[in-house]
């Protein structure tokens, strides 16, 4: 396991945004370390394990070998492991989570002629800035996304932190779409820290204030930023739900990586217990 410094410029090779160490560590306060091949994240005796090898992701015996490294670690009491399948040392009844990451390449695909009509229509009514800001206009259409759906407590903790990650990251970018009265109807966030894969990170609008295609407008801005940056793959996460998946459908998105989570906790037998169980005492 290395230390902390030797996971700087992960991020370079990252192709899910859990591999970049500036956003989670800015959400969640955990420290990044490399373990084997992957990348793995260590708060108050809890590990995730971002199990998708650096060299390549869908490599299971490198999954494998990362795992039976991050066992190993001292004072572990919890790991979440996420990658492509589920790890043969997850004991049987612990929980998984399935999903899975859906891709563009880039350039993409043509839009359909439904969605370039959304497109042009959008950009008739917004114009489209670029920068690293979150202000607290950005931020009220975040606290209102937060407050008009049902979300677990560990998603509206990510969104609430969204200005430190664009602090912290020096690949992200916010795009925001306003009105000609400069109001903000909508605001989408791209990481462009790896040299191959931009990433989708997220994305808010105002239902009174975006027209139709205002979500689009802003992904086809961002999609044009890591073509101009040379980059030949978008992510654009997870599934998640039907309305999701079909958004990113439409533009031709098809699933890139499985995504599964499994979580167990690790704990150690009490002194006593373990030495009773010590060969040649009396069981």
């Amino acid at each position: 396991m290395t230390p902390l410094g030797q996971a700087a410029g992960i991020e370079a090779e990252a192709v899910v945004p859990e591999q970049v160490p500036a956003y989670v560590s800015a959400v969640a306060g955990s420290r990044p370390r490399m373990i084997a091949a992957c990348v793995g994240y260590e708060r108050a005796g809890h590990l995730v394990l971002v199990g998708y090898p650096v060299h390549d992701p869908l490599d299971g015996s490198a999954l494998a070998a990362a795992v039976d490294e991050a066992l190993k670690l001292p004072g572990l009491a919890r790991i979440t492991v996420i990658g492509p399948a589920r790890p043969a040392q997850a004991p049987q009844a612990s929980a998984t989570v399935q999903d899975h990451y859906l891709s563009l390449p880039i350039p993409a695909p043509l839009p359909s002629q439904k969605l370039r009509s959304l497109l042009r229509r959008a950009g008739r009514e917004l114009t489209v800035e670029r920068g690293r800001a979150c202000t607290a206009e950005h931020m009220s259409l975040v606290q209102r996304y937060i407050e008009e759906h049902e979300l677990a407590p560990g998603t509206r903790h990510i969104f609430q932190q969204l200005p430190r990650y664009l602090e912290a990251s020096a690949g992200s970018l916010t795009v925001s779409a306003r009105r000609t009265d400069r109001r903000l109807a909508a605001f989408a966030v791209g990481e462009f820290a790896s040299r191959d894969t931009a990433l989708f990170m997220f994305c808010f609008r105002d239902p009174e204030l975006a027209p139709s295609g205002s979500t689009d407008l802003l992904l086809s801005a961002l999609l044009d930023e890591a073509r101009t940056r040379g980059q030949t793959r978008m992510n654009l996460g997870l599934a998640v739900n039907a309305g999701i998946g079909f958004f990113k459908r439409k533009w031709g998105a098809e699933p890139f990586l499985p995504y599964v989570e499994v979580s167990w906790d690790l704990s150690p037998l009490p002194l006593l217990t373990r030495l009773l169980r010590l060969p040649g005492l009396p069981q």
